[in-house]
Protein backbone atom coordinates (compact mmCIF):
# COMPACT_ATOMS: atom_id res chain seq x y z
CA UNK A 1 0.00 0.00 0.00
CA UNK A 2 1.44 3.34 -0.84
CA UNK A 3 1.72 6.06 1.91
CA UNK A 4 -0.44 8.70 2.32
CA UNK A 5 2.37 11.28 3.05
CA UNK A 6 4.71 12.42 0.48
CA UNK A 7 7.64 15.02 0.15
CA UNK A 8 7.24 17.34 -2.39
CA UNK A 9 9.95 19.90 -3.91
CA UNK A 10 9.64 22.87 -6.75
CA UNK A 11 12.17 25.88 -8.05
CA UNK A 12 15.69 25.81 -9.47
CA UNK A 13 17.47 22.46 -9.19
CA UNK A 14 20.66 23.23 -10.62
CA UNK A 15 22.84 21.63 -7.77
CA UNK A 16 20.34 18.63 -7.23
CA UNK A 17 18.48 20.11 -4.11
CA UNK A 18 15.15 18.87 -5.07
CA UNK A 19 16.29 15.51 -4.13
CA UNK A 20 14.66 13.94 -7.41
CA UNK A 21 17.32 12.37 -9.19
CA UNK A 22 18.57 14.91 -11.76
CA UNK A 23 19.37 18.67 -11.75
CA UNK A 24 16.47 20.43 -13.65
CA UNK A 25 14.11 22.95 -12.31
CA UNK A 26 10.31 21.83 -11.78
CA UNK A 27 7.56 24.71 -12.51
CA UNK A 28 5.05 22.31 -10.78
CA UNK A 29 5.58 20.43 -7.19
CA UNK A 30 7.12 16.54 -7.99
CA UNK A 31 7.59 13.72 -5.50
CA UNK A 32 10.94 13.42 -3.54
CA UNK A 33 10.74 9.73 -4.44
CA UNK A 34 13.62 8.39 -2.70
CA UNK A 35 12.56 9.53 0.81
CA UNK A 36 9.48 7.42 0.21
CA UNK A 37 9.94 4.71 2.42
CA UNK A 38 10.82 7.01 5.66
CA UNK A 39 8.41 8.53 7.81
CA UNK A 40 10.24 12.59 7.49
CA UNK A 41 8.96 14.95 10.45
CA UNK A 42 10.39 18.11 8.88
CA UNK A 43 12.03 19.00 5.78
CA UNK A 44 15.02 22.45 5.39
CA UNK A 45 15.63 24.13 2.80
CA UNK A 46 19.05 26.08 2.13
CA UNK A 47 20.48 28.05 -0.32
CA UNK A 48 21.09 25.81 -2.61
CA UNK A 49 20.82 22.34 -0.67
CA UNK A 50 17.68 20.16 1.43
CA UNK A 51 17.69 18.04 3.98
CA UNK A 52 15.09 15.98 6.15
CA UNK A 53 14.36 14.81 9.38
CA UNK A 54 12.43 11.58 10.02
CA UNK A 55 10.44 10.44 12.73
CA UNK A 56 13.59 7.78 13.71
CA UNK A 57 15.92 10.69 13.95
CA UNK A 58 17.86 9.70 10.97
CA UNK A 59 18.50 12.72 9.06
CA UNK A 60 18.72 12.98 4.80
CA UNK A 61 20.84 15.82 2.78
CA UNK A 62 21.44 16.44 -0.53
CA UNK A 63 22.26 19.42 -3.39
CA UNK A 64 24.91 21.30 -3.07
CA UNK A 65 28.36 19.68 -1.28
CA UNK A 66 31.41 21.25 -2.24
CA UNK A 67 31.95 22.85 1.67
CA UNK A 68 30.88 19.43 3.32
CA UNK A 69 27.40 20.75 3.76
CA UNK A 70 25.73 17.13 3.17
CA UNK A 71 27.52 15.98 6.39
CA UNK A 72 30.09 13.94 4.26
CA UNK A 73 33.34 14.46 2.20
CA UNK A 74 32.38 15.73 -1.76
CA UNK A 75 33.10 13.35 -3.82
CA UNK A 76 30.95 15.29 -6.64
CA UNK A 77 30.60 19.34 -6.74
CA UNK A 78 26.80 18.17 -6.30
CA UNK A 79 24.12 15.13 -5.27
CA UNK A 80 20.42 14.83 -6.15
CA UNK A 81 19.40 12.17 -4.07
CA UNK A 82 18.69 12.30 -0.73
CA UNK A 83 21.51 10.02 1.35
CA UNK A 84 21.91 9.48 5.29
CA UNK A 85 23.92 11.68 7.31
CA UNK A 86 26.27 9.33 9.62
CA UNK A 87 26.27 9.85 13.36
CA UNK A 88 27.39 7.84 16.61
CA UNK A 89 24.79 5.10 16.77
CA UNK A 90 22.10 5.76 19.35
CA UNK A 91 21.56 9.47 18.28
CA UNK A 92 18.03 10.75 17.07
CA UNK A 93 18.15 14.12 15.32
CA UNK A 94 14.59 16.28 16.13
CA UNK A 95 15.75 19.42 14.81
CA UNK A 96 18.18 21.14 11.91
CA UNK A 97 19.43 24.27 9.87
CA UNK A 98 21.19 24.89 6.81
CA UNK A 99 23.24 27.88 6.87
CA UNK A 100 25.39 29.81 3.98
CA UNK A 101 27.30 27.34 3.73
CA UNK A 102 26.88 25.14 7.11
CA UNK A 103 23.99 22.82 8.99
CA UNK A 104 23.27 22.86 12.44
CA UNK A 105 21.53 19.72 13.99
CA UNK A 106 19.90 18.42 17.28
CA UNK A 107 19.65 15.84 19.04
CA UNK A 108 16.53 14.79 21.24
CA UNK A 109 19.83 14.80 24.33
CA UNK A 110 20.24 18.34 24.04
CA UNK A 111 23.32 17.67 22.12
CA UNK A 112 24.45 20.28 19.11
CA UNK A 113 26.24 19.21 16.12
CA UNK A 114 27.64 21.32 13.03
CA UNK A 115 29.34 20.89 9.67
CA UNK A 116 30.14 22.29 6.36
CA UNK A 117 32.10 25.34 5.97
CA UNK A 118 33.73 27.19 9.07
CA UNK A 119 35.55 29.86 7.73
CA UNK A 120 34.07 32.10 9.92
CA UNK A 121 34.11 29.99 12.98
CA UNK A 122 30.03 28.98 12.16
CA UNK A 123 30.78 25.47 13.11
CA UNK A 124 32.54 26.21 16.48
CA UNK A 125 35.47 25.68 15.88
CA UNK A 126 38.87 28.00 16.17
CA UNK A 127 39.31 28.82 12.54
CA UNK A 128 42.59 30.72 12.87
CA UNK A 129 44.11 27.92 14.35
CA UNK A 130 47.36 26.38 12.39
CA UNK A 131 49.10 23.65 11.76
CA UNK A 132 53.10 23.18 12.14
CA UNK A 133 53.53 24.67 8.58
CA UNK A 134 51.31 27.40 9.23
CA UNK A 135 48.51 26.17 7.50
CA UNK A 136 45.06 27.07 8.49
CA UNK A 137 43.21 23.89 10.14
CA UNK A 138 40.23 22.82 8.61
CA UNK A 139 38.19 25.50 6.38
CA UNK A 140 35.48 22.56 6.27
CA UNK A 141 34.36 20.72 8.07
CA UNK A 142 32.66 17.67 6.29
CA UNK A 143 30.92 15.37 9.08
CA UNK A 144 29.17 16.57 12.02
CA UNK A 145 31.03 17.21 15.18
CA UNK A 146 29.61 18.09 18.52
CA UNK A 147 29.28 22.21 19.10
CA UNK A 148 27.89 24.54 21.96
CA UNK A 149 29.21 21.18 24.27
CA UNK A 150 28.20 22.59 27.78
CA UNK A 151 24.22 24.20 26.21
CA UNK A 152 21.42 22.25 26.55
CA UNK A 153 19.78 23.00 23.09
CA UNK A 154 16.21 23.41 22.03
CA UNK A 155 16.36 24.76 19.06
CA UNK A 156 19.52 25.32 16.06
CA UNK A 157 19.04 28.07 13.43
CA UNK A 158 22.05 29.18 10.95
CA UNK A 159 22.56 32.69 9.62
CA UNK A 160 24.95 33.43 6.55
CA UNK A 161 28.13 33.21 8.23
CA UNK A 162 27.27 32.56 11.94
CA UNK A 163 25.23 30.20 14.41
CA UNK A 164 22.17 31.00 17.20
CA UNK A 165 21.04 28.19 19.43
CA UNK A 166 18.41 28.32 21.63
CA UNK A 167 18.92 26.66 24.93
CA UNK A 168 16.16 24.30 27.03
CA UNK A 169 15.96 26.85 29.76
CA UNK A 170 15.47 29.74 27.49
CA UNK A 171 18.40 31.18 26.64
CA UNK A 172 20.02 32.69 23.17
CA UNK A 173 23.90 31.82 22.28
CA UNK A 174 25.41 32.80 19.26
CA UNK A 175 28.75 32.24 17.40
CA UNK A 176 30.65 32.74 13.71
CA UNK A 177 30.40 35.96 11.54
CA UNK A 178 27.28 37.68 12.33
CA UNK A 179 27.78 40.55 9.99
CA UNK A 180 29.11 40.50 6.32
CA UNK A 181 33.44 40.43 6.80
CA UNK A 182 34.57 43.61 8.26
CA UNK A 183 32.39 45.00 10.58
CA UNK A 184 32.43 42.30 13.18
CA UNK A 185 35.12 39.98 14.24
CA UNK A 186 34.40 36.71 14.38
CA UNK A 187 34.16 34.10 17.56
CA UNK A 188 33.90 30.70 17.33
CA UNK A 189 32.96 29.98 21.26
CA UNK A 190 29.30 30.63 21.91
CA UNK A 191 28.43 33.98 23.44
CA UNK A 192 25.25 34.31 25.35
CA UNK A 193 23.15 37.66 23.71
CA UNK A 194 22.07 39.45 26.45
CA UNK A 195 19.13 40.77 27.47
CA UNK A 196 17.09 37.67 26.09
CA UNK A 197 14.94 35.68 28.36
CA UNK A 198 12.33 33.06 28.53
CA UNK A 199 12.49 32.57 24.64
CA UNK A 200 10.28 29.90 23.05
CA UNK A 201 11.49 30.79 19.33
CA UNK A 202 14.35 32.18 17.18
CA UNK A 203 14.72 32.38 13.26
CA UNK A 204 17.37 33.32 11.46
CA UNK A 205 18.31 35.07 8.00
CA UNK A 206 21.19 35.89 6.40
CA UNK A 207 22.12 38.22 8.75
CA UNK A 208 19.29 38.98 11.20
CA UNK A 209 17.97 37.59 14.10
CA UNK A 210 14.31 37.20 15.81
CA UNK A 211 13.55 35.98 19.23
CA UNK A 212 10.37 35.35 20.41
CA UNK A 213 9.63 35.43 23.85
CA UNK A 214 7.26 33.61 26.11
CA UNK A 215 5.48 36.44 26.83
CA UNK A 216 4.72 37.45 23.43
CA UNK A 217 7.32 39.80 22.86
CA UNK A 218 9.32 39.79 19.55
CA UNK A 219 13.08 41.05 19.62
CA UNK A 220 15.46 41.46 16.70
CA UNK A 221 19.39 41.94 16.24
CA UNK A 222 21.59 42.33 13.19
CA UNK A 223 21.81 43.53 9.89
CA UNK A 224 18.53 46.47 9.18
CA UNK A 225 19.77 47.52 5.29
CA UNK A 226 16.13 47.15 4.45
CA UNK A 227 14.24 47.00 7.75
CA UNK A 228 14.10 43.89 7.92
CA UNK A 229 14.69 43.95 12.25
CA UNK A 230 11.09 45.94 12.14
CA UNK A 231 12.53 48.91 14.20
CA UNK A 232 11.18 51.90 11.98
CA UNK A 233 14.53 53.00 10.27
CA UNK A 234 17.72 50.72 8.67
CA UNK A 235 20.13 51.05 11.78
CA UNK A 236 21.99 47.43 12.28
CA UNK A 237 21.73 46.37 16.31
CA UNK A 238 24.30 44.66 18.03
CA UNK A 239 22.12 43.85 21.11
CA UNK A 240 18.17 42.71 20.69
CA UNK A 241 15.25 45.50 20.26
CA UNK A 242 11.80 45.49 20.53
CA UNK A 243 10.25 44.69 17.05
CA UNK A 244 7.52 47.76 16.41
CA UNK A 245 3.78 47.64 16.19
CA UNK A 246 3.12 43.50 17.37
CA UNK A 247 2.40 44.10 21.14
CA UNK A 248 -1.01 44.05 20.71
CA UNK A 249 -0.86 40.32 18.65
CA UNK A 250 -0.54 37.10 20.30
CA UNK A 251 2.39 35.88 18.18
CA UNK A 252 2.66 32.22 17.62
CA UNK A 253 5.17 31.70 14.43
CA UNK A 254 8.07 33.79 13.25
CA UNK A 255 10.30 33.12 9.97
CA UNK A 256 13.17 35.15 8.48
CA UNK A 257 13.98 35.03 5.14
CA UNK A 258 17.38 36.56 3.28
CA UNK A 259 16.32 40.56 4.00
CA UNK A 260 13.27 39.81 4.77
CA UNK A 261 11.09 38.43 8.01
CA UNK A 262 6.81 37.68 9.24
CA UNK A 263 5.30 36.86 12.26
CA UNK A 264 2.28 34.88 12.48
CA UNK A 265 -0.87 35.90 14.82
CA UNK A 266 -2.54 33.25 17.04
CA UNK A 267 -5.49 34.48 14.23
CA UNK A 268 -4.26 33.04 11.55
CA UNK A 269 -3.27 36.59 10.38
CA UNK A 270 0.51 37.10 8.61
CA UNK A 271 2.41 40.83 9.46
CA UNK A 272 5.96 41.21 6.94
CA UNK A 273 8.68 43.83 7.03
CA UNK A 274 12.15 44.31 5.65
CA UNK A 275 13.27 43.83 1.94
CA UNK A 276 9.82 43.94 -0.38
CA UNK A 277 11.35 43.56 -3.92
CA UNK A 278 10.23 40.82 -6.01
CA UNK A 279 6.74 41.01 -3.95
CA UNK A 280 8.57 38.39 -1.25
CA UNK A 281 6.56 40.34 1.34
CA UNK A 282 3.10 39.29 -0.37
CA UNK A 283 1.24 43.16 -0.52
CA UNK A 284 0.57 42.99 -4.11
CA UNK A 285 2.08 45.63 -6.47
CA UNK A 286 3.44 47.38 -4.01
CA UNK A 287 6.94 45.86 -3.52
CA UNK A 288 8.81 48.67 -1.42
CA UNK A 289 10.92 47.28 1.63
CA UNK A 290 9.11 47.99 4.87
CA UNK A 291 10.51 49.22 8.28
CA UNK A 292 7.84 47.94 10.79
CA UNK A 293 5.43 45.18 10.36
CA UNK A 294 2.04 45.69 8.46
CA UNK A 295 -0.50 43.27 7.89
CA UNK A 296 -0.16 41.03 4.54
CA UNK A 297 -4.19 41.85 3.29
CA UNK A 298 -4.00 40.04 0.68
CA UNK A 299 -3.77 36.37 3.13
CA UNK A 300 -6.52 37.66 5.40
CA UNK A 301 -9.02 35.08 6.30
CA UNK A 302 -7.30 32.16 4.86
CA UNK A 303 -6.69 30.72 8.27
CA UNK A 304 -2.50 30.97 8.25
CA UNK A 305 -1.14 28.28 9.90
CA UNK A 306 2.70 28.53 8.98
CA UNK A 307 4.94 30.72 6.70
CA UNK A 308 8.29 29.71 5.38
CA UNK A 309 10.50 32.70 3.84
CA UNK A 310 13.20 32.07 1.54
CA UNK A 311 15.82 34.14 -0.35
CA UNK A 312 12.99 36.25 -2.55
CA UNK A 313 10.15 34.43 -2.11
CA UNK A 314 7.55 32.98 0.55
CA UNK A 315 5.17 30.57 1.10
CA UNK A 316 2.04 30.66 3.65
CA UNK A 317 0.36 27.39 4.90
CA UNK A 318 -3.32 27.62 5.21
CA UNK A 319 -4.89 25.37 8.30
CA UNK A 320 -6.71 22.87 5.79
CA UNK A 321 -3.46 22.24 3.57
CA UNK A 322 -3.13 24.87 0.91
CA UNK A 323 -0.02 26.56 -0.08
CA UNK A 324 0.33 30.58 -1.10
CA UNK A 325 3.57 31.46 -2.47
CA UNK A 326 4.52 34.94 -3.57
CA UNK A 327 7.96 36.63 -4.72
CA UNK A 328 10.49 35.97 -7.15
CA UNK A 329 9.28 33.69 -9.99
CA UNK A 330 12.14 32.57 -12.08
CA UNK A 331 13.03 29.04 -11.53
CA UNK A 332 10.24 27.99 -11.08
CA UNK A 333 10.22 28.81 -7.21
CA UNK A 334 6.47 29.86 -6.44
CA UNK A 335 5.12 26.58 -7.69
CA UNK A 336 2.66 27.02 -10.18
CA UNK A 337 3.79 26.82 -13.59
CA UNK A 338 4.65 30.31 -14.19
CA UNK A 339 7.40 32.20 -13.91
CA UNK A 340 6.37 35.34 -13.16
CA UNK A 341 7.76 37.75 -10.24
CA UNK A 342 4.36 38.80 -8.47
CA UNK A 343 3.65 40.22 -5.02
CA UNK A 344 -0.04 38.69 -4.87
CA UNK A 345 -0.11 35.01 -3.67
CA UNK A 346 -1.01 32.49 -5.32
CA UNK A 347 -2.35 28.61 -4.78
CA UNK A 348 0.09 26.18 -5.49
CA UNK A 349 -1.91 23.03 -6.63
CA UNK A 350 -0.52 19.53 -5.29
CA UNK A 351 -1.52 17.71 -8.36
CA UNK A 352 -0.31 14.06 -7.37
CA UNK A 353 -1.80 10.63 -8.65
CA UNK A 354 -3.90 9.89 -5.59
CA UNK A 355 -2.67 6.73 -3.14
CA UNK A 356 -4.27 3.31 -3.51
CA UNK A 357 -5.85 2.41 -0.38
CA UNK A 358 -6.08 -1.40 0.32
CA UNK A 359 -8.15 -2.95 -2.87
CA UNK A 360 -5.71 -1.31 -5.61
CA UNK A 361 -8.06 1.37 -6.23
CA UNK A 362 -7.38 5.35 -6.10
CA UNK A 363 -9.34 6.86 -3.18
CA UNK A 364 -11.24 10.25 -3.51
CA UNK A 365 -9.74 13.42 -1.97
CA UNK A 366 -7.18 15.64 -1.91
CA UNK A 367 -3.65 16.53 -0.75
CA UNK A 368 -3.17 18.24 1.81
CA UNK A 369 0.16 20.22 3.36
CA UNK A 370 1.20 20.05 7.02
CA UNK A 371 4.68 21.91 6.24
CA UNK A 372 6.69 24.31 4.24
CA UNK A 373 10.00 25.15 3.76
CA UNK A 374 11.55 28.02 1.49
CA UNK A 375 14.90 27.58 0.11
CA UNK A 376 17.01 30.38 -1.89
CA UNK A 377 15.30 28.97 -4.94
CA UNK A 378 13.38 26.48 -3.86
CA UNK A 379 10.82 24.79 -2.01
CA UNK A 380 9.70 21.58 -0.09
CA UNK A 381 6.99 20.13 2.13
CA UNK A 382 5.14 17.52 3.62
CA UNK A 383 1.54 16.87 2.34
CA UNK A 384 -0.53 13.78 3.45
CA UNK A 385 -3.57 12.65 1.68
CA UNK A 386 -7.46 13.46 2.74
CA UNK A 387 -9.75 11.06 1.51
CA UNK A 388 -13.10 12.14 1.45
CA UNK A 389 -14.73 9.30 3.18
CA UNK A 390 -12.54 10.24 6.50
CA UNK A 391 -13.18 14.17 5.88
CA UNK A 392 -16.88 13.02 6.36
CA UNK A 393 -15.97 10.59 9.20
CA UNK A 394 -14.78 13.82 11.30
CA UNK A 395 -17.47 15.81 10.69
CA UNK A 396 -19.62 13.28 11.98
CA UNK A 397 -17.36 12.30 14.79
CA UNK A 398 -16.04 9.17 16.04
CA UNK A 399 -19.36 7.87 17.08
CA UNK A 400 -19.05 4.22 15.95
CA UNK A 401 -15.75 4.00 17.84
CA UNK A 402 -17.61 4.92 21.13
CA UNK A 403 -20.24 2.35 20.43
CA UNK A 404 -17.51 -0.20 19.32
Amino acid sequence: MASNTAIIAWGSGEDGQLGIGNNEEKEWVCVVKALQSERVRSVVAGSRNSLAICEDGKLFTWGWNQRGTLGHPPETKTENIPSQVKFNPGVKIVQAAIGGWHCLAVDDQGRAYAWGGNEYGQCGEEPERKDDTGRFLRRDIVTPQRCAPKLLVRQVAAGGTHSVVLTREGHVWTWGQPWPPGDIKQISTPVRVQGLDRVKLIAVGAFHNLALLEDGILWAWGNNEYGQLGTGDTQPRSHPIPVHGLSEFTLVDIAAGGWHSTALTDQGEVYGWGRGEHGRLGFGEDKSSKMVPQKVQLLVGEDIVQVSCGGTHSVALTRDGRMFSFGRGDHGRLGYGRKQTTGHPMNVPINLPSPRNVSGSEGEGNWCAKFVACGGRHTLAIVQWQDDESEQFNKKGDKTLGEA
